[in-house]
């Protein structure tokens, strides 16, 4: 309810999404179960570049090979991500075992790691809005996949405000079952300027976050309270 004195309605939840394997495809979900980890089966699984072990950051991502969104991953067992093998159907069409030395193979030998705890840049959990999207489309000129971002939460604000989810840094929300934090802005990459269907590549893009929004877009956070997330959730701004 929004009738509290101390909360307020801003958004509901218009998609979710999770990552099985880093910088591959997302999974379109329904509903999420959200622990201290993030969504359940989010980011699992990484692959590391050879000799980049040791590296601050090891993985390979979009930033090395633009169609890693062609590669679709998928639990076996989508209710139990975490005990559930994990299949990889490649661009071509095969479908792997996340673990088969062909896929390794086919993505410059690359090898693959599981983290339980999940394999994230910063926090657990991404969020964007609609407003934000639509707002950027319009500086770019195009219409820009919320995919781009890969976010976990995509919400669609109540209100016109530029960028709304800007505001709720450092505050606490409350979606569906579950409460975040939102710690701080999502600082961007060139990831963002390649189209998650074709791998086209456009800089202008990052040029612009970077010129107009001081180089972030939606926004991090982690979580306060573990629940369930479902879409049409609403989204409340505790104060």
């Amino acid at each position: 309810m929004s009738s509290s004195h101390d909360s307020s309605l801003v958004a509901r939840v218009a998609a979710l999404w999770r990552y099985p394997v880093k910088s591959m495809a997302a999974e379109a979900l329904n509903e999420a179960d959200v622990s201290w980890q993030g969504i359940a089966g989010d980011r699992r699984w990484a692959f590391v570049r050879p000799n980049l072990e040791q590296s601050g950051f090891p993985w390979l991502t979009l930033r090395q090979r633009a169609d890693m969104n062609a590669y679709r991953p998928a639990f076996t067992d989508p209710a139990n991500p975490d005990t559930s093998p994990t299949r990889v159907r490649t661009p071509t069409g095969a479908v792997l075992d996340v673990t088969d030395p062909a896929l390794a193979a086919e993505l410059d030998g690359a090898r693959i790691i599981r983290q339980k705890r999940g394999i994230f840049d910063a926090f657990p959990l991404a969020l964007i809005t609609t407003q934000t999207i639509a707002q950027l489309s319009d500086l770019v000129g195009m219409p820009l996949d919320p995919q781009r971002f890969r976010p976990n939460i995509l919400i669609d604000a109540h209100d016109d405000t530029p960028f709304p989810e800007d505001a709720w840094v450092g505050r606490t929300v409350r979606i569906g079952g579950m409460r975040m934090r939102i710690d701080k802005r999502d600082g961007r990459c060139v990831v963002i300027t390649i189209d998650p269907a074709t791998g086209e590549r456009r800089p202008e893009i990052l040029k612009t976050v970077a010129d107009h929004r001081q180089g972030c877009l939606g926004v991090y956070g982690s979580i306060v309270t573990p629940g369930r997330v479902v879409l049409g959730d609403e989204v409340v701004l505790e104060q």
